[in-house]
């Protein structure tokens, strides 16, 4: 499949493209209208891509490349100072148009997690855009298995958060 495929540490990678998750994991789903016309479409994708909306969501991020493509490793930190924590992702597949945009990325070794998140930027036939976030994971470190409820409170904090971020792109491209 890709010549990373060892560096992943999860087997069921590609799952949250056919939205068919595994079995295991918490399951996140999430979908919001960001704006409407081709403009913002295009605009949205480019900051989902281009890594923008994870850095105006309050993600650090170390990326390979300047946008997302399959192959491309990214680290994401979140937190602060001493409680920041860094998490080791690779880039598994990206679409890049006319009318859907994103990526998918999976957990490799040394991440805190074990799972895939796919983030999608789709124009609708009635013109309207939407983003939306599927995603399986679990917890591999004992402090955030025991912090376990905290996680899915936090990921979907930080989705809706994306979701608020690409409206105000969107609405700039207006």
């Amino acid at each position: 499949m890709n010549h990373h495929g060892d560096d992943y540490s999860y087997p069921e990678q590609g799952a949250s493209r056919t939205g068919e998750l595994p079995p295991g994991y918490r399951h996140l789903r999430h979908r919001a209208r960001i704006g409407h016309g081709r403009a913002a479409l295009e605009v949205a994708g480019a900051a989902l891509l281009g890594w923008r909306m994870h850095r105006l969501a309050g993600v650090r991020i170390e990326a390979e490349a300047e946008e997302a493509a399959a192959g491309v490793a990214v680290r994401c930190a979140i937190g602060v100072g001493p409680l920041r924590a860094g998490a080791p992702n690779r880039v598994l597949a990206a679409v890049t148009g006319p009318d859907r945009y994103g990526f998918t990325y999976g957990t490799r070794h040394g991440h805190l997690g074990r799972g895939e998140e796919t983030f999608l930027v789709e124009l609708a036939p009635d013109g309207s855009v939407w983003f939306s976030v599927t995603a399986f994971s679990r917890p591999v470190a004992w402090w955030a298995r025991l912090a376990g409820p905290l996680f899915p409170l936090l990921q979907h904090a930080f989705v809706r958060r994306c979701g608020r971020v690409l409206a105000a792109i969107a609405a700039d491209a207006a």
